[in-house]
């Protein structure tokens, strides 16, 4: 029922659009909820309300962020493949529910920084092309992090064993095994219901990008923040292969070329919201992008560090592969040829 309730109520959106995609003149597209911040506010959402300008084709784009269409993050594959949407923003932890093998990419400790990330990315992205095609009927247009994904917990930690009998908010199931063995408990929470869920005590700790926490205001809800990275949080965009193929060679390569743009744009300004957030959340100079906090700082040790490095090889990839081969035999060889040059396991 819940399906089919977001499914009447996207198609009332879309109804409400000017013109059509059949007549030439406008793009459907499901956009990044606008609570998770500034990327969305100042790189995404621009880009499509000026789509035309930026892609040199004339078509318009209709966005709607996700947050405002009654729909889940869950269900964006979902959507596009339904026609309902001809461009969506992918949030590629919640998609990865429907197919696992996208979750690949981001396992916890595979991406500590962000040149690893880009080298993970570049290697797996094609094998990423390739099944939300088969799977979704979807063109992958690019994808980018959010960042690392870092700690916040209103009781008193001073490392990550001290999460041990604590419940923790996750988003993916990588996440939520990596926590486990740690002996907390994973809640996993929208991103949108976090702020509550940690004020009213729901959760104790929960794990998100830097500056997406500082502009959903956790910091206002926690008090110590560990600035250690677990996964990077990678999203990005695709559109429906129906919609992409009624476009020429010509306007294929134009929309191509502006989505490479907009993705590199958004490296860089991850990187660039990701290191201020880190002074904003505990009160340092300069912080000129959010809200500047006075949380405390709990300082990364080499063995935290271990932990999260070594759990990519003990933990999260043993798991995930043992889930991608139920609906994807060969994905486990198929991850090692594609990232064992990267992380060492064979």
């Amino acid at each position: 029922m819940k399906r089919l309730t977001s499914a009447v109520l996207t198609l009332g959106l879309i109804a409400t659009a000017s013109f059509s995609f059949a007549a030439g003149n406008s793009l459907n597209v499901l956009g990044q909820p606008l609570a998770t911040g500034l990327i969305q506010k100042n790189k995404e959402q621009p880009f499509f309300e000026n789509f035309a300008k930026n892609t040199g084709l004339d078509i318009d784009a209709n966005y709607k962020p996700i947050d405002v269409t009654g729909l889940k993050s869950e269900e964006t594959l979902r959507v596009l493949k339904n026609g309902l949407f001809d461009i969506v923003s992918i949030r590629t932890a919640q998609a990865a529910r429907d197919e696992v093998f996208l979750l690949g990419q981001d396992l916890v400790g595979l991406n500590p920084d962000y040149k690893t990330a880009r080298k993970v990315y570049e290697a797996y992205k094609p094998h990423f092309a390739a099944r939300i095609k088969e799977k979704f009927d979807a063109q992958l247009l690019g994808l980018w992090p959010f960042g690392p994904q870092v700690l916040f917990c209103k009781p008193e930690i001073s490392g990550l064993k001290d999460i041990q009998g604590k419940k923790v908010r996750v988003y993916d199931q990588s996440l939520a095994q990596f926590v486990e063995s740690l002996g907390a408990t994973p809640v996993p929470i929208g991103f949108s219901e976090v702020q509550q869920a940690l004020a009213r005590g729901v959760t104790e700790c929960a794990i998100t990008g830097a500056s997406s926490a500082n502009s959903a205001g956790w910091p206002e809800v926690t008090e110590y923040f560990m600035p250690i990275g677990f996964q990077v949080g990678f999203n990005g965009y695709a559109m429906n292969m129906n919609s992409w193929n009624n476009l020429s060679a010509d306007e294929q390569q134009k929309l191509q070329a502006a989505f490479d743009a907009l993705v590199e744009d958004i490296w860089v300004y991850s990187e660039e919201l990701f290191e201020d957030a880190l002074r904003c959340n505990v009160g340092e100079e300069p912080c000129t992008t959010v809200t500047k906090y006075n949380m405390k700082p709990v300082p990364v040790t080499d063995a935290d560090l271990a932990l999260v490095a070594n759990a990519v090889e003990k933990i999260s990839f043993p798991a995930w592969s043992e889930t991608c081969e139920k609906t994807y035999p060969g994905c486990a060889d198929k991850w090692k040829e594609i990232l064992g040059p990267i992380t060492g396991i064979k």
